[in-house]
Order: C-alpha cells, then structure tokens, then sequence
C-alpha cells in the first residue's frame, strides 16, 4: 500500500451540497464536466464516465476502475444543527482530483432516526450523475453492545439488484473488527480499527488488511475536519485507499464499510438526542 497521503481534503468542497442532476443518459452519452445548482453557487465537477469498462462490470461501477483513493463528504443539515434531530445522512463521493463520482443518501423514516439513533436500521442509495442507483445498502438492525457477541453489524451491498458484497462485525471486547466477504461470501479483506475512535484534532485510521489479517492494502481514515464542524455537526469526512487492482464489486463494499463505521464510531457524537 502506498502511504502518500490523500492530498484533496473533503472538507474543502462543496459538491456534497449538490445531488445528482435529474434525467436519464445514455451509455455513450458523457457526464458534464460542470454544472450549477444556482446563480452563485459553487461549480460542481463530475467525473467524466470511462472510456473503457471492464467485462460483466455492473453498471455505473466503471468509475472505480482505475480509482485507488476516494473521498467521503458528508452534507452539513441545517435544521439538524438548529434543533439536535436526526435527518437523512447524505453524501458526496469524490476521486483525488475533487471530481464528484456518486451521490449516497440514506432512506429512513423520522421515529427511527429518532428512537434508534447511530443503530438504527436502514437502505441507502448511492448514484451517479443520471440519478441512476448504482449501488444499495441495507443494514438490518442489530444491537451495538460489545458484550453480545450474537448481536453484530451486517450489511449487504448489491447492484442491479444483485448482491456483491457483505459487511460483517467480527466480536472483540475493544478493537472495531470487520470482514469484506465477496458476493460467495469469502472473505476477501478485513478492517481493523484503533481502540479509541475519538477524533481529538487528528485523523482516525481504520487499517483494511489482506484476508489473513496480516498485511495492510489500505484504510478509512475519519479526518480532522476543523473544530467548528467537529463541535456542533455530526457531518464527517473521510477518505479511503485500497489497491487500484481491486475488483469494482470489493471497491464498492469498502465503500458501504466507510458509511458503516461512520453510523458506528461517529454519527452522534455531537447529538444528544441519542444519548
């Protein structure tokens, strides 16, 4: 794994601010490059679609071919800084250059933000530039207690309506432990995070090691994203490096991983309607 930092800080953009724009497009058709949400409003790029795909590549997974770093930005909620409620967690996906490759939001209803909080159940959707699902996650709720081993994280990650990919919580009293399991359910990489996830100043890295457990090909990193957006929102940033060699469908579960430890680790911890 390379240690060449991610060098584009999420925190600095602002496509997160914008969902996809509405209408379909066609497979030879290419994503504009820029576009406006309002007169004054920050130009939004999107990364252009491949010009070349790989065979049986699930469609809208083509992005992540020769992609070995992504950026994860969460969307500030106004009304849930203003009043301490839970919304929809939405997300924008971006490569290295700051190029916006997929939109993610969360489908939840209020009672269950409310009651359930960082565990609560949910699907969330992750699209492209068309609107087009691409990628759904489906989290079954589960009790986050680390003394009931029978009660751990699962996800499940599909697309076109097909399952690539799993997310499994392995038991353990104080490190995070999960497994990537592939659409046969193999284990095909494992994540392992610091006893203290508390984000102090400074970056919170989730190490992604080979399937043995022994050699790190990457990690999630929760970054610092300066004191006022730490103090008052739950809004977090990420980033995320795997080898360029990965196959789109593990790419894609890594990414479904990044939104798990985020529910897990650090989606209330500036909310007291959770405590």
């Amino acid at each position: 794994m390379s240690d060449t930092p991610i060098t584009t800080q999420p925190g600095s953009l602002k496509a997160e601010e914008l969902p996809p724009q509405e209408g379909g497009g066609q497979g030879g058709q290419q994503i504009p490059m820029h576009r406006r949400a309002q007169p004054g409003a920050p130009v939004v790029a999107w990364m252009p679609i491949p010009t070349t795909s790989l065979p049986n590549c699930p469609p809208g997974l083509e992005y992540l071919t020769l992609i070995d770093q992504l950026l994860v930005s969460q969307k500030v909620e106004l009304f849930e800084v203003m009043t301490g409620f839970e919304t929809n967690n939405k997300y924008a996906v971006l490569n290295a250059l700051g190029q916006q490759i997929y939109y993610a939001k969360e489908d939840n209803d209020f009672c269950t933000r409310q009651c359930f909080g960082k565990m609560r159940p949910f699907d969330m959707s992750i699209l492209d530039n068309f609107q087009r699902e691409v990628i759904h996650i489906n989290r079954p709720f589960a009790c986050m207690h680390c003394c009931y081993p029978c009660c751990l994280q699962t996800m499940e990650v599909t697309a076109s309506g097909a399952p690539i990919g799993y997310i499994e919580q392995e038991w353990s009293l104080c490190t995070p432990l999960f497994r990537i399991l592939n659409a046969k359910r193999e284990t095909v990489l494992k994540i392992e995070g610091p006893i203290i996830t508390c984000s102090c100043f400074g970056n919170v890295d989730f190490q992604v090691l080979s399937a043995d457990g022994q050699t790190q090909v990457g990690k999630i990193s929760k970054q610092w994203s300066g004191l006022a957006r730490e103090l008052f929102t739950d809004a977090d940033n990420f980033g995320i490096q795997f080898p360029i060699d990965l196959s789109v469908e593990v790419k894609a579960t890594l990414l479904a991983a990044n939104f798990l430890i985020d529910f897990m680790y650090f989606e209330d911890s500036h909310n007291n309607n959770n405590n």
